[in-house]
């Protein structure tokens, strides 16, 4: 099969015929139709996240924001067959620990990610085991390069803002960084009726924002987001996204809230903090601030949103910059440290 492949950390991807994937009794093949070109790729292609021990084998194929057609089932397979649809969450459970038995399987105690720790959508057939629990049915109304946007950024702002952030109609929402998580996020919480403000550094981003339902924006690099967040909301915001993961963004988040707010941490960090950013702790205390991590969503959750979807509730075409083919995908993870990126880029040619 032809696939992007990560020959060796930060040095240019390649575009070169891989060995098709096998299947097992418990999975199926997945023929990509569409994957996602995300930040995190750009992650794993400088091997980060070590600090997390997260370790890129190689040579390895990236990519986990999916979608397809079933092309074999195991003949363990029960909820699946050959010809459906389908979406492929980035988080899998084994379906038998804990955290899954609960429902969590996004945080199972032994996950897999497709594109990270097992070969991904760059190639043009993917083995997702264990296929009964990880894989969702992707409607037919929706097509498969919405999917893709759909497959890591969206769905991850989705489970954090619903569920992790609990975002109330009415809510005032500070967002901090306008790529495709957090555009996803603000598009999503207007939708629930709570007020977004959007924040970056690019205007370009930020009238985007404003397309998508921000009520204000904020240019962090011309003026004092956190001290402007306050004063557009007559005290701070009760809910603040990093879906950046740097310092500036983290600690701007905090420091807009309103005494009680909630922030949620989306955004994982570079090498330049390995997982580690400075908070104002004793503000946090005397306020009464929470803190909130959110990664990924479960499979069980994903009928939800894309109920949502079908509906015209949401719409995360919207985010979808660009298609493009897999030979150019690599020029654009390798472009994505510097922020110039615009939305969603999707890759649907092979």
């Amino acid at each position: 099969m032809r696939a992007l492949v990560l020959e060796e950390i930060g040095k240019p991807l390649v575009v070169r015929n891989m060995p098709d994937p096998t299947n097992t009794a418990d999975g199926v093949i997945v023929r990509v139709e569409a994957n996602g070109v995300c930040r995190s790729d750009w992650h794993s292609w400088l091997g980060h996240w070590n600090w997390l021990g997260v370790e890129t084998p190689l040579p390895h194929i990236m990519g986990h924001e999916f979608c397809g057609v079933i092309e074999d089932v195991g003949k363990d397979v029960t909820r699946f067959k050959k010809g459906d649809r389908v979406i492929v969450p980035f988080t899998q459970g084994d379906g038998t620990c804990p955290m899954c038995q609960a429902g969590h399987h996004n945080v199972c105690d032994n996950i897999t990610l497709p594109g990270i720790t097992m070969w991904g959508g760059y190639g043009k057939f993917v083995h997702i085991p264990n296929a009964d629990t990880n894989l969702v049915i992707l409607p037919e109304n929706i097509d498969f390069v919405e999917a893709a946007g759909i497959g890591c950024r969206f769905m991850t702002a989705f489970h954090g803002v619903t569920d992790q952030a609990q975002v109330r109609p009415g809510e005032w929402v500070a967002v901090h960084g306008c790529g495709g998580v957090g555009l996803s996020a603000i598009q999503i919480i207007t939708a629930l009726g709570a007020h977004a403000i959007a924040v970056d550094i690019d205007d370009e981003k930020l009238a985007f924002a404003k397309k998508l339902g921000a009520v204000a924006t904020v240019n962090s690099k011309k003026e004092n987001a956190a001290e402007l967040i306050k004063e557009l909301t007559k005290g701070g915001a009760h809910v603040s996204v990093d879906a950046l993961g740097i310092t500036e963004t983290c600690q701007s988040a905090i420091n807009s809230l309103a005494k009680r707010g909630r922030h949620l941490q989306i955004g994982l960090t570079t090498s330049n903090e390995k997982g580690m950013i400075p908070v104002p702790i004793d503000l946090m205390v005397i306020n009464e601030i929470q803190i909130v991590g959110s990664y990924g969503m479960q499979a069980p959750k994903f009928p939800q949103m894309l109920r949502m979807i079908e509906n015209g509730i949401l719409s995360p075409k919207d985010l979808v910059t660009q298609t493009i083919s897999i030979e150019e995908a690599g020029s654009v993870i390798e472009s994505m440290g510097t922020y110039a990126n615009m939305g969603v880029t999707v890759v649907n040619k092979w």
